[in-house]
């Protein structure tokens, strides 16, 4: 398959973009796909690398922002990230049920639940929501810290969505597909 974007090669790569795969594969013990299209511009791949930093450092743990990824990949049906992220989330506990359960904003924890659903109106609305959204998210127990983080997420996670649709990423995980479920409610 040929990407729209040309993928980087890692060994031939130089300069700054030669730096930032260096730390990439230091962090990760490999360099995915995307991270080598994002590699034709290291101001794009650093402010990915920056989104991916500020993510970490809020208020949410590893789990429930991979729910979030999964949540939002679904809603921009990027085949790439999910892929990517059901390979993350299987490393941060999720089961194969979770995973397709919060693609499509689905959880048993309802604060979970209450997370997913808000990103993927956020996302599908390009966030134009009313304040019954607003209220429900506060019931479930989100600050407007909360609130914004969500933001945050979807946006991260939005730059790499269309992204890999612009590009055509060619998909360096265990192949999951938009839409194709084995649990459904």
């Amino acid at each position: 398959m040929n990407t729209r974007i040309k993928t980087l090669n890692p060994d031939t790569t130089t300069g700054e973009a030669k730096e930032l795969f260096n730390a990439v594969e230091k962090k990760l013990g490999f360099i995915p796909n995307l991270i080598k299209v994002f590699g034709n511009s290291p101001a794009t791949l650093k402010a990915y690398l920056s989104l991916g930093e500020l993510t970490a450092s809020g208020n949410f743990s590893n789990k429930f922002r991979e729910q979030l990824a999964l949540a939002i990949a679904e809603e921009n049906e990027c085949n790439y990230c999910l892929s990517a992220h059901t390979a993350i989330g299987k490393m941060n506990g999720l089961t194969e049920d979770q995973i397709e359960n919060n693609r499509q904003a689905f959880s048993d924890d309802a604060k979970t639940q209450a997370g997913l659903l808000f990103a993927q109106q956020v996302t599908k609305n390009k966030a134009i929501v009313n304040n019954e959204d607003i209220e429900a998210i506060k019931n479930a127990g989100y600050t407007d810290e909360d609130i914004l983080e969500i933001v945050l997420n979807v946006v991260a996670n939005t730059l790499t969505n269309y992204t890999n649709h612009l590009a055509k990423t060619e998909i360096d995980f265990p192949k999951v597909e938009a839409g194709k479920f084995n649990v459904t409610h």
